[in-house]
Order: structure tokens, then C-alpha cells, then sequence
């Protein structure tokens, strides 16, 4: 508009907004206010329960804290989506695509604009239909209902509410777990001690950042934490508990500040090759319970930070796209059949070398392909990618790189289950476990680079759009 134009306006209003710069107009916006419902309902399992994460036999003796689904519901007046984080190992599309045909036929969202993931915690119940442990069937199809439950109840608990989003550096938490021999073969570095090494193979991703939503009094109602790092902690391999890990002591540490009816929902980050046990030697819990709530802590008060630092949103976009991609299987050749044969010749195998075995030849899925879905969101200035396995660092560090969102949320183990890791190519074929072909790679060295290509696609493409 030109200042000739202004002046014949009969208001010094007119005149003073034709002088604004575009950032000033933006800054002068109103934050949004959306409709926001926040819930969650307990999917603890009965004593007995198989746990999940491991290659042996673990049975939950007692419940040190529960598991939960937690669900936020966010509508813009013309949309609505709903995210749900469960404290279990993973997610299936057995699970999901019931619990959210349920929502879609009682509250009217999109089966599509909902996205069901998993924590990956290793002390909770069994829920792959393939795992190494029995699963409860009877709980499993319980668990779609409580899925469903979760969203309906936060659909109906919506009230106006601001969406912030905050971001602080986490850094000191979390370590890659795979490292580099100078040969340029990779190992797990908690399994193959001794082995001569570089370093670290790869980086970590020490940004934590954070999604909440405040109601018009100032409340808080729910907040979403997006951070990379395993929760494999306050158990490990001879656990015989139920427990969310640290991010259920994250959750409650946080609500012990802002209220217990606040719901802290974890959007796991790409933490396929990242851990919690640092690499200097340290006078502080490597692991255990007292790690895992050390971890419950720092983590809460990062997520302060971030969260007293949140700026609204004055963006009110909703929206969301997903491709499904057709990627090819491993299949296997010469080269694995001779590791297995060499294998079954040592003498006193330990039980990840008998599962390598009996899973490699047991493999069905020669020159097969699977569906696999790749979901994002636009939630005003946070894009999210939603994977469906547990996905290296690198990938997720890719993502946000080239994501056209101002704030990128990558998150693994999500609505579905195609494959255990998912690798970037560069470390697809080293060697470590997390990269190892059928026990913990079930997909093509290159399928993680189509997961990040078409994520960064559809991100673009909903941050480009009118």
C-alpha cells in the first residue's frame, strides 16, 4: 500500500500500519488459540506379563510405576489431529489402525491426522507379534481400546488454549552407543568391550524441544517433549518390573511442578544408535534405577527451560500428509550364510549369537517388500516426521537439516513396526548391532535414506502451501 494511499485514510491507524515493516505486522499478530483436550488412561498389564527388549525371558514380578497412553487433541476450528505417546517398546499397525478407526467413528477426526507412537520402553510389556517373547494377546486388543479411550476423553476435555513451543540444550545426556574400528567396521560398544576403536561412530542429537499448550487462565494442560536418547535404563537385561523408564519420572517430575493433572506426552527422537551410558569414566549412575532418575530430572528441568521460554504461536495451520513407501527387504546372500555357518561352529554361544542364527535362518522375506508409512504434520510452526522403527541419529539430524518447518519434530516408533533399526546408509553395512542384517535390520541399506527423502518432501510441501 503507498503512503498517498494511507494518507487519504481518515485514521492515523491507517497511516502507522502502511509504515510497519512485514515483521512488525507479524509481531503484531495475536498468538492463535485453538481448542486443546489432553488425557490418558493406564495400560499397565497384569503381573506375569512377558517384558519386551531383550533376547531372553523376562517376567514382571511387581509394578514399580505404571504405563500409560496419553493423549493431546488439538483443533483449529477447521481441522483436528490427535498425537498419543504410549509407554510400551513400539507400536503396530494392529494396534493403531483399529484405535484410530475407533476415534475417527466417535469424535469425528481423521483416522489419517492421528499419530500413535511408542516411548520404546524395555520394562514394559511385550506387544510384536514377533518379538522373543510371548505376548498377551488378551491385553494387546485391550490396549487398542485404551489407545482409543485416551483420544476420545481428550477430545472431550477441549477448552481454548495457546500452542507454544520452546526449545534448550540437553547436552551431557545422551551418547552414541556405536563405535568406529580403524578398519571401518563398527561395534555396540556395551557389547564388544576390548575391541580397538576410534570413537564414537556417529553424533547425538542434544536439542530438546517442546510443544505445550496453556489455557487462557495460564494453566498448563499438556506439554509434548521431543528428545533423542534409548530408554533402556532402569532395568536392563534382568529386569523384573513394570516401569515407564525415565521418561515416566520425566513426566512426573514435570508434574509435580505445573499440576497432576498436566499430561507430558514423549515424542521419542531418531535414538537408534543413542544411549544414556556416557564414555569418560564418571562417579555418577551409569544405570539403574538411580540413573533413570537422574535422567527423569535433568531432563524434566530442561524441559522447564524450554517451556518458560515458550513463545505462542501465532500460526494456526493444521494439517497432515503421509506417503507409503514400498521398500525391499533384506534379503540375504552367500556372505550371511557363511557368518552363520562359521557361528555354529563356536562352542558356547551367548543368547544374541543363537537368536542371530535361528533369525537368519528362519528369514522369510527373501525379495520381499512391506508398506511402509511415513507420516508428517503441520502444527503451526512445528512440523512433525513420524517413522515407524527405531531410526539412527544421523537420519533424524537429516531431516531437520532440510525440513522447510521452523521447528522440527522427529519421531520414531510410530504407528506401525517395519523393521527393528533403520540405519542411515553410511552405517547400514558396518557391522554393529542396530546395522546388522535380519536380528536388527530388516529392510535394504538405502531404506532409511527414502524414509528421510520423503519426509523432507512432504515437509516442504506443507510449509510451502497456501
Amino acid at each position: 500500500m503507498s503512503l498517498l494511499k494511507c494518507t487519504q485514510k481518515s485514521t492515523v491507524l491507517a497511516l502507522l500500519l502502511c509504515l510497519l515493516t512485514p515483521a512488525a505486522l507479524q509481531a503484531a499478530d495475536e498468538p492463535a488459540l485453538f481448542q486443546v483436550g489432553r488425557a490418558r488412561e493406564c495400560i499397565t498389564p497384569a503381573l506375569g506379563a512377558k517384558l519386551a527388549g531383550y533376547f531372553h525371558d523376562r517376567e514382571a514380578k511387581y509394578v514399580r510405576d505404571d504405563l500409560f497412553a496419553r493423549a493431546v487433541v488439538i483443533d483449529n476450528g477447521e481441522a483436528q489431529l490427535a498425537l498419543v505417546s504410549c509407554d510400551l517398546i513400539s507400536m503396530t499397525a494392529e494396534v493403531s489402525v483399529p484405535a484410530k478407526e475407533r476415534v475417527e467413528k466417535e469424535t469425528g477426526i481423521p483416522a489419517a491426522n492421528i499419530l500413535v507412537c511408542a516411548t520404546h520402553t524395555h520394562t514394559g510389556p511385550e506387544l510384536r507379534p514377533n518379538g522373543s517373547v510371548a505376548r498377551d494377546e488378551v491385553w494387546t486388543k485391550e490396549l487398542i481400546d485404551h489407545i482409543a479411550n485416551a483420544v476420545i476423553h481428550a477430545h472431550q476435555s477441549k477448552v481454548p488454549a495457546r500452542l507454544c513451543v520452546g526449545q534448550a540444550d540437553a547436552s551431557g545426556y545422551s551418547f552414541n552407543r556405536i563405535f568406529r574400528r580403524k578398519d571401518g567396521s563398527e561395534v555396540f560398544g556395551t557389547w564388544e568391550k576390548g575391541a580397538p576403536i576410534l570413537g564414537a561412530a556417529g553424533p547425538v542429537d542434544p536439542l530438546l524441544q517442546t510443544l505445550s499448550a496453556v489455557d487462557e487462565s495460564g494453566k498448563l494442560l499438556a506439554v509434548m517433549v521431543n528428545f533423542a536418547m534409548h530408554p533402556d535404563v532402569i532395568g536392563g537385561g534382568s529386569a523384573d518390573f513394570i516401569s515407564a523408564d525415565w521418561p515416566g519420572l520425566m513426566g512426573n517430575a514435570l508434574s509435580a511442578v505445573y499440576g497432576d493433572d498436566m499430561v507430558t506426552l514423549l515424542l521419542q527422537g531418531t535414538c537408534g544408535d543413542i544411549n544414556h551410558r556416557p564414555h569418560d569414566k564418571t562417579f555418577l549412575p551409569t544405570s539403574g534405577p538411580k540413573k533413570a532418575e537422574q535422567l527423569g530430572r535433568a531432563l524434566a528441568g530442561a524441559a522447564m527451560v524450554a517451556l518458560e521460554r515458550a513463545e505462542p504461536m501465532v500460526d494456526s495451520h493444521l494439517a497432515v500428509m503421509t506417503k507409503v513407501l514400498d521398500l525391499p527387504y533384506y534379503t540375504r546372500d552367500e556372505s550371511i550364510f557363511k557368518e552363520m555357518e562359521a557361528l555354529e561352529k563356536k562352542e558356547n554361544l551367548s543368547y544374541l549369537e543363537e537368536a542371530n542364527i535361528r533369525r537368519v535362518r528362519e528369514w522369510a522375506n527373501d525379495g520381499k517388500s512391506i508398506a511402509v508409512p511415513v507420516q508428517t504434520m503441520r502444527i503451526g510452526d512445528v512440523g512433525l516426521a513420524a517413522f515407524p522403527a527405531e531410526i539412527f541419529v544421523r537420519l533424524g539430524l537429516e531431516v531437520k537439516e532440510w525440513s522447510k518447518a521452523p521447528h522440527t519434530f522427529v519421531v520414531e516408533l510410530s504407528n506401525d513396526r517395519v523393521s527393528t533399526y533403520v540405519p542411515d546408509t553410511d552405517h547400514a553395512d558396518r557391522g554393529a548391532y542396530g546395522q546388522k542384517p535380519i536380528l536388527s535390520r530388516w529392510l535394504r541399506s538405502d531404506a532409511g535414506r527414502h524414509m528421510a527423502d520423503a519426509a523432507i518432501d512432504m515437509l516442504y510441501d506443507l510449509y510451502t502451501a497456501e
